[in-house]
């Protein structure tokens, strides 16, 4: 069974009394629409529980961004279609979070690398972390093999192939990469509107969208 990092492991067990070795913590930011593609926990849960033997925490955990609960939880999840414009203490617990091990799955909700979320979040990002930190990453990188096998990349939603957005179909993910682990995995692609349905209804897909779901957790797991 995959187990997280001694430092990050230590800092879930304070933060989770069941000691799950995975819990999802969704980030509230002050600016823009944080509360986006509201089954998305749930169903990403649900395929954990169905492929994995992780021991999960069922239930979303929404966090302010702000507030030094964040520094508890090795993974965290922020989406949205809006302005991203962190406030000091947002710009301070976002730092000092991945550079101390965490891990931040943001994802642009318009799937858009024009859209306001898109430049406005790697605006921040620059901020953070300097010219060309937010980088491509290649297919052969470790997160499309980390579970589940992706040769070609991430896979598209039917969001960017239906055309909708800046009509792409993204064949890259990007991330910022701290000490050879991402510390942000950062993707245009609308990852949490694909699979933000009844975990129910995956029965009738001819194949299983949130598959990669579960690579992105075993990767900020594994580090």
């Amino acid at each position: 069974m995959p187990h997280l990092a001694p430092d990050a492991h230590a800092r879930a067990l304070a933060f989770d009394r069941r000691r799950a070795d995975f819990r999802f913590v969704r980030l509230r930011y002050q600016s823009g629409d944080w509360d986006v593609d509201q089954r998305m926990p749930a169903n990403l849960l649900h395929s954990l529980l169905e492929y994995t033997t992780v021991q999960i925490d069922t239930r979303e955990h929404v966090v302010d961004l702000a507030s030094p609960a964040v520094l508890d939880t090795p993974f965290a999840y922020m989406a949205g279609h809006r302005l991203v414009q962190f406030g000091r203490d947002e710009r301070s617990v976002f730092e000092r979070f991945v550079r101390n091990g965490g891990f931040v799955f943001a994802d642009d909700c318009n799937h858009d690398i024009d859209g306001l979320f898109a430049r406005s979040f790697e605006a921040e990002m620059l901020q953070l972390f300097g010219e060309g930190s937010l980088r491509k990453i290649p297919k052969s990188h470790g997160l499309y093999s980390a579970f589940f096998r992706f040769p070609d990349g991430p896979p598209p939603t039917a969001l960017e192939l239906n055309g909708w957005g800046d009509d792409l179909v993204h064949d890259y993910l990007k991330a910022i990469e701290l000490d050879g682990r991402i510390a942000v995995l950062y993707s245009n692609k609308d990852y949490g509107c694909e699979w933000d349905y009844d975990f129910r209804n995956k029965r009738f897909l001819a194949e299983d969208n949130t598959r990669f779901g579960i690579n992105i957790v075993m990767q900020a797991m594994l580090g």
